[in-house]
């Protein structure tokens, strides 16, 4: 039996137990106003805070004007550097043994799937830039 079967705390067994830890509460939480709703009909205020909720949403993303000066960054120089002795001799090995084998084409693909598995978040932030 997992530990969220049988009541113990979630820790340790991800973000995604402790998500679903909180969803139950918040139920219980509308359980309750619904419930309160019915005594006193009067109550229909707890839905404006659900619209103060939304406009808060539609704010604009703190992070903006950070990605407009990355974005407006890499259109100027798209390069990176990186020091790697052994990537570079295994790079160097490969381009003299494989016809038409493009050590930037190969760093950049790699490096491109490393950066979007370590950082997903981030990668989804700039999808629909154009560089």
């Amino acid at each position: 039996m997992s530990p969220a079967n049988n009541g113990e705390s979630a820790l340790g067994m991800g973000l995604d137990a402790l998500i679903r830890k909180e969803k139950p509460e918040k139920q219980d939480k509308s359980v309750k106003e619904a419930s309160n709703t019915r005594k006193a009909p009067a109550k229909t205020s707890t839905k404006k805070p659900k619209k103060t909720k939304k406009a808060a949403k539609t704010q604009t993303d703190p992070n903006k004007p950070i990605m407009d000066n990355v974005v407006l960054e890499v259109r100027k120089n798209p390069r990176i550097s990186l020091w790697s002795a052994r990537s570079a001799a295994v790079l160097r090995f490969l381009k003299n043994t494989k016809p038409a084998f493009s050590i930037s084409k190969e760093a950049s693909a790699l490096i491109e799937e490393a950066v979007q598995e370590k950082y997903p978040e981030i990668w989804e932030m700039f999808k629909d830039e154009e560089f």
